[in-house]
């Protein structure tokens, strides 16, 4: 009896130990197979040996593409795709970019966000001839900066983004991130103006000097060229999104039923510690990287949706919230450990001895009647620049004199924001597109560091820069 005991207790315990192996072999829960597949941006091959040199030929073109179901577009693309490839690389790693321009006008590629030499910045007149139909020119430059950038043209720019010319760039650290902060997904949000009927684009100018003054947004919204794509997700198990707005003029304002949004980033680098929000504002030209928990039954369809959002007079009237992506749930709820620690953030500038600036977004008129925007009520053409030492530290205080919101873009610099009272907006992040409200204003300060030349600053609702809300700052060496 003894005996059999025993055997009984000895088969329990190999039964309980092949237990325990069972578990500790365990996979990790994972997103179901393709999860991101209809969100799938294209990539262009590394033409260089070296790991430290990403080199790629992009080809700026025209190819008929169907963004509306059953409906052909003649779209401008970068490398033939909406939007253009993704181009990833690390922080300290080289970019080299064959630019080929077989487009009917001239053009070029700014690189927005990047802390570049002035010679690549792709702003004509001042840092580039444009690139003439047929013509080429090759962008060098070293990223030094972790995060989510883009590149769209600055040569008849809100047009030829409506067109469709914009794509991601991501930079990853040097150094590996923390794991744990969910499997990734770029999401490049726009829209585009088409005709149902034809597919055709229509016309850039529609709505003349009104549609200039509210910022034109196309009926169709897209995420990653696609409307409404479907995103498959493990219940209970983190998403990172990086997001970019790519859009010509409009603000989007996000939000995603029973779910919140934590904030782990920004336009460069990860947070101290997440910020976590119902909402999620992706100003025109901005980024922002957010970890969201996919949660529901099996079966069940969240959607992201886009919400209107109020930047001033007529933007909030008559107007509907609209499907972006739908999350589709699968599977028994995953269990995953907490958010790891994050381990960013940055020291707020010193701001001692910082030269002031003050800057007025004002809203004119031309001799012809036409509308004319500026900085200091003088347009883009016929503005003196602003001027800045290498080494200096300026707090610049920017005004909006008008009835709508603008995103306000620096090239070639970060800067930190300030409140009202002149400290640090909370978390402190370097910013190179920041909202200044109707009739309110932007506080933020920058330090320039070597890279003296010519750099624009601009309201990043395109149809604002192109009517002459745009300048110079003159950056030269003490």
């Amino acid at each position: 009896m003894r005996a059999a005991s025993r055997g009984l207790a000895l088969a329990a315990l190999l039964l309980a130990s092949a237990s325990c192996e069972e578990e500790a072999q365990a996979p990790s829960p994972r997103q179901p197979d393709g999860f991101a597949d209809a969100l799938a941006l294209a990539t262009l091959p590394d033409e260089s040996p070296d790991e430290a040199v990403l080199e790629v030929t992009l080809e700026a073109k025209v190819i008929e593409i169907e963004v509306l179901p059953g409906r052909k577009t003649p779209v401008w693309t970068y490398g033939g795709s909406l939007p253009g490839p993704l181009l990833r690389l690390k922080a300290g790693d080289r970019l080299v970019v064959h630019f080929v321009n077989s487009l009917p006008e001239p053009t070029s590629v700014h690189w927005h966000g990047v802390r570049l030499p002035n010679a690549m910045d792709g702003s004509p007149p001042h840092t580039q001839d444009p690139v003439e139909p047929g013509g080429r020119f090759d962008y060098e430059f070293v990223v030094p900066d972790p995060g989510l950038f883009w590149y769209h043209p600055h040569e008849n720019s809100a047009a030829q983004l409506g067109y469709g010319l914009y794509g991601a760039l991501l930079v990853d650290p040097a150094t590996p991130e923390p794991e744990g902060l969910g499997d990734e997904v770029v999401m490049v949000l726009s829209d585009m103006a088409i005709d149902e009927a034809t597919g055709a684009i229509l016309p850039q100018d529609q709505g003349g000097d009104l549609g200039t003054l509210f910022g034109r947004e196309g009926g169709a919204m897209l995420v990653n060229g696609k409307v409404r794509p479907t995103l498959r997700a493990r219940n209970g198990l983190r998403q990172r999104w990086r997001i970019v707005n790519a859009a010509r003029s409009r603000y989007f304002l996000l939000t995603l039923p029973g779910h919140s949004f934590e904030r782990i980033g920004g336009e460069t680098g990860l947070y101290a510690e997440p910020v976590a929000t119902d909402q999620l504002l992706v100003l025109p030209g901005s980024r922002t990287d957010v970890v969201v928990t996919p949660n529901g039954a099996p079966g069940e369809v969240t959607t992201l949706t886009w919400v209107p959002y109020d930047r001033g007079y007529g933007s909030i009237e008559f107007r509907d919230p609209a499907s972006l992506v739908d999350v589709a749930i699968e599977g028994d709820r995953a269990e995953v450990d907490a958010l790891p620690v994050l381990g960013g953030g940055v020291e707020p500038l010193d701001l001692t001895g910082a030269t002031t600036v003050d800057v007025r977004l004002t809203q004119g008129e031309a001799p012809d009647g036409t509308l004319e925007l500026g900085i200091n009520d003088v347009p883009f053409a016929q503005a003196e620049p602003f001027v800045a030492e290498v080494g200096e530290t300026q707090v610049w205080t920017v005004h909006n004199e008008m009835d709508w919101a603008h995103p306000f873009h620096l090239h070639g610099f970060f800067f930190q924001p300030l409140d009202e009272s002149g400290a640090f907006v909370q978390p402190v992040e370097w910013r190179d597109t920041a909202d200044v409200p109707e009739r309110g204003t932007l506080r933020f300060a920058v330090r320039y560091d070597a890279r003296p030349g010519m750099w624009m600053f601009h309201c990043h609702i395109l149809d604002h820069a192109d009517a002459g809300m745009m300048g110079m700052v003159d950056l030269t060496m003490p």
